[in-house]
């Protein structure tokens, strides 16, 4: 009834390895379309410091700092 606890590693281990397998045969495409987007990724690029104002000007495009929008003033584009 009672397992040696080297036994119920082993088993745990196997367990773990089994459900490891089991995700990676399942969602293999997704994950293969996922690596391949991170590794044509730029680890030096910051999408939070990218400045969205020369879009907006090449655009004729009011950036959000130019606008205030209410009810009595809608944006018009």
């Amino acid at each position: 009834m009672g397992m040696k606890p080297a036994k119920q590693a082993v088993f745990a281990f196997g367990a773990l390895a089994f459900g490891w397998l089991a995700f990676e045969i399942a969602f293999k495409p997704f994950l293969d379309k996922a690596r391949s987007a991170v590794d044509k990724s730029d680890p030096a690029r910051d999408p939070d410091d990218d400045d969205d104002s020369a879009d907006h000007a090449e655009k004729n495009l009011p950036t959000e700092s130019d606008v205030f929008v209410s009810d009595e003033n809608p944006v018009t584009v």
